[in-house]
């Protein structure tokens, strides 16, 4: 009976809905004006306004209108689709206030009266919280909007460019449609499930425009809340799953991330508790009397009885502090709870301005609040980039590198932060610099930069390569003027007669700007050699190291080429372990002594740069550890004698070779009469293109590194001095028996003596002791096949039994003792 029952009121109340529909479509009271592109329905019935509870229905005597039916398709493409991160509504919502502001003040300029008086002509932007109704409100003093605006603008997304609008945003499309369609505003259904719109245009009366983004959508006078005077007011109720933006810390940390720089000022409403000191009344105090008496207890009155005298006595004593006390007012400390307007964006968009017209304390305190420290920058470069692509911008060098700057250093965005018409769009964007400048703090702001409907992911676009260009030729244009800056340069002006001597020692001992680049931001310019071959001239330039002739002091290749003897062709160059292997190395012996100036390399990234910088103004280097060096163009008589030694110390090389063959002793290619030493008696070097001692042992360092590049080692050539006394020594015993296997272990050695010298590691570092040990025993005298001395064994005698009783009967009477001492302690020592 009760289920016929409720089917009978579904079904007589689906009928007055229907007659109350056909009512209107025939042009009944109430029809909506014809807009171009919307179905117009009757004025909703029975429908209320919002009021924070589960009631989301249309406000009764309001317009509804009906989107086109591609409308369920295209919020579905952006609120699924266009946009992965929920923060932005905040974004959307501002910028539109924003432009409304803009309209409003340009509206002034030729009609002051449109901007009204008082609070109408104050343009700002405010943002409250009800976390009764879990609502969100963001209020402009804009243009506003007439009813005809309201219907147009926020329903513009159903209009007849619907289809070529889906299908340019499918396809990628290359248009800007921020705006155009209005599809930034329905990034608020992201986090809500009922919107109001409430708006007042100085040509119309205040409406209401709300929608639940469900094809549908009210417009009505408003009559119900208070007039905005002049701008629109956006009620957002959050859905369930967005409750986390009901929060006012919530809402301050999306407007600093995302319109920070928008023109106008951003005020959120704000709750706080503050404690204060209040007087309090005499009811107040006489009641908290009366309270203490009542809890008092019998015993309590014994104990004041007996006690009585002693306070007798005090109260006499501090009468007089009494009634002083008792004239000043009594008070107590309350908390409450205090709301006020918080301006979120005090920060101004100074890139906008011109270089000429910003202070350097400006500058000084956007950089504090674009890198969230307290630190100044090493310098800046502001600068305005027309042409193809306009932008503006600010880079700055931080004066430390972040601890991690090189860690997932492929997977590192870039610290620039990225902005359109003064709208945050991201700081986590690829191709704005190489990686090798991600180090970089700042902005970029183009008006012009094309973007995805959603603003959050730009087109492919060839403007982000020219903006790309023009950011890399810049940060390298500022940090090559900080280099050139003379150490004066980065000092304070002295006033005449300040300063002796123990400040001018102080002056010439402070570390320049530049250095302290190079020793945050080095490694980065060397990986820029390695990775931007397009730049790698510029890059070259910002080297610095240390040299012979410059220990220590940094200096650069311009200052090095400088330096070079008359007829030099090369920039000798060694790299190495630490700086004390690299000066001691017999690489540079005759280098040195024939006056040329090697450049000290000692970072690993230094093998990898080198690779790819192979010649600087015309001039090849060359790595002073590989064959073949070459010290300048030779004469015909040194070129004649260099041949006659050759030919002299032809038999011994050859011996050489064959005994190190037979004897497994590492991977020698030959055996050659060194040019290169002066007084060491020999050397290993590698081929040309193979790796260097010091690379090999950084390959080797590698904590994933495998044998599939092992063929980079290369042929290891074994260089003689023919000067030396032990080379000498050798060539006559070979003469005398080139059999004698003595001699060809002492040939074995000192290869492997030469291989470590050289910076290699030993092939067979057993066999290489071995060999050591032998040739020690025959200068000592000893038998080196003798063999070592066992080891005495040591039987220790057994302790006897009465021993053994006595020490266990005494260690049971100290513990007897101890016990027997704690039991006799006093309890509150224990």
């Amino acid at each position: 009976m009760f289920a016929l029952t409720r089917r009978l009121l579904v079904i007589a109340l689906l009928c007055v809905v229907s007659l109350s529909c056909f009512s209107s479509l025939s042009g009944g009271n109430g029809v909506a004006p014809s807009f171009t592109g919307f179905a117009a329905a009757s004025d909703t019935g029975g429908g209320s306004s919002i009021s924070g509870g589960d009631s989301k229905e249309f406000r009764s005597g309001s317009q509804k209108f009906t989107f086109q039916a591609e409308v369920n398709r295209l919020m579905d493409i952006i609120i699924n689709s266009l946009y992965s991160n929920k923060d932005i509504f905040l974004r959307e919502l501002i910028s539109n206030a924003s432009d409304a502001l803009d309209k409003i003040r340009f509206l002034a300029l030729t009609d002051a009266s449109a901007l009204g008086d008082g609070d109408d002509a104050e343009l700002e932007i405010r943002i409250s919280l009800d976390k009764e109704k879990n609502m969100i409100s963001l209020r402009d003093r804009g243009v506003g909007m007439t009813k005809e605006h309201l219907v147009q603008h926020l329903g513009t997304i159903a209009k007849s460019g619907t289809s070529a609008f889906i299908e340019q945003m499918q396809k990628g499309g290359d248009v800007n449609l921020i705006g155009q369609f209005g599809v930034g505003f329905y990034s608020v259904y992201l986090v809500a499930d009922f919107v109001e719109v409430i708006s007042k245009h100085n040509d119309d009366k205040q409406h209401i425009w709300e929608s639940k983004a469900d094809g549908s959508f009210a417009v009505s006078e408003d009559t119900e809340n208070e007039p905005l005077g002049r701008g629109t007011q956006i009620n957002i109720y959050l859905k369930d799953d967005a409750a986390e933006y009901a929060d006012q810390d919530k809402l301050k940390e999306l407007v600093t991330k995302y319109s920070e720089f928008i023109n106008f000022p951003i005020f959120l409403n704000t709750t706080s508790e503050v404690s204060e000191e209040v007087e309090i009344e005499d009811g107040e105090e006489e009641e908290d009397a009366e309270g203490d008496s009542e809890d008092d207890s019998e015993d309590d009155a014994e104990d004041s009885e007996e006690e009585s005298e002693e306070e007798e006595s005090e109260e006499e004593e501090s009468e007089e502090e009494d009634s002083e006390e008792e004239d000043k007012p009594k008070t107590k400390t309350v908390t409450k709870t205090v709301a006020e307007w918080k301006l979120l964006n005090d920060n101004k968009a100074i890139w906008l301005k011109t270089p000429s017209e910003v202070t350097e304390e400006e500058y000084m305190k956007f950089y504090k609040a674009v890198s969230k420290t307290e630190e100044e920058p090493l310098t800046y470069s502001h600068f305005k980039a027309e042409g193809d692509v306009e932008f503006k911008a600010i880079l700055y060098i931080p004066p430390t590198a972040p601890y991690d700057l090189f860690d997932n250093y492929y997977a590192k965005a870039a610290a620039l932060k990225l902005y359109v018409r003064r709208v945050f769009i991201s700081d986590e964007f690829d191709d704005l610099v190489p990686k090798y400048l991600s180090f970089l703090k700042g902005i970029v702001d183009s008006d012009t930069l094309p973007l995805n409907v959603s603003r959050e992911m730009l087109q492919q676009h060839s403007s982000l390569k020219t903006i790309k260009k023009k950011l890399v030729r810049k940060a390298l244009d500022m940090i090559r003027k900080i280099a050139e800056e003379k150490p004066e340069d980065d000092e304070e002006e002295k006033k005449e007669g300040e300063a002796d001597e123990a400040e001018e020692k102080k002056s010439e001992d402070k570390e320049t700007k530049y250095e302290k680049f190079w020793k945050a931001f080095g490694k980065a310019i060397k990986l820029g050699i390695i990775e931007d071959a397009s730049n790698r001239t510029r890059l070259a330039k910002l080297l610095r190291f240390y040299t012979s002739q410059s220990e220590d002091k940094l200096t650069s290749l311009e200052e090095y080429v400088s330096r070079m003897k008359e007829g030099q062709t090369h920039i000798y160059y060694l790299a190495g372990a630490s700086m004390d292997d690299v000066k001691g190395s017999p690489f540079l012996e005759k280098l040195l002594k024939e006056g040329f100036e090697v450049i000290y390399f000692t970072d690993p990234i230094d093998e990898y740069t080198m690779q790819n910088l192979t010649e600087f103004d015309d001039k090849r280097f060359a790595n002073a550890s590989k064959e073949d060096l070459s010290m300048g163009e030779k004469g015909k008589k040194q070129q004649e004698r260099e041949k006659a030694i050759k030919d002299e110390f032809k038999p011994l090389t050859k011996w050489w070779k064959s005994a190190l063959g037979a004897n497994n002793a590492g991977n020698i290619d030959s055996v050659k009469v060194s040019t290169r030493l002066s007084t060491s008696p020999c050397i290993v070097v590698t081929s040309k293109y193979g790796w260097s001692a010091n690379m090999e042992r950084i390959m080797k360092a590698q904590a994933l590194g495998d044998d599939r590049s092992s063929y980079m080692k290369g042929k290891r050539t074994l260089e003689i001095n023919p000067r030396h006394p032990l080379i000498k020594a050798l060539k006559d015993k070979v003469a005398e028996n080139e059999e004698d296997d003595t001699t060809k272990a002492l040939a074995t050695l000192m290869y492997e003596t030469a291989l470590v010298e050289s910076g290699f590691q030993s092939d067979e570092p057993k066999a290489f002791a071995s060999r050591m040990y032998n040739l020690m025993s025959d200068t000592l005298g000893a038998d080196p096949n003798a063999e070592v001395e066992e080891e005495e064994e040591i039987v220790e005698d057994e302790e006897p039994e009465e021993a053994k009783e006595d020490a266990s009967e005494e260690a049971s009477d100290a513990e007897a003792d101890e016990f027997a001492a704690q039991d006799d302690a006093p309890k509150d020592e224990l």
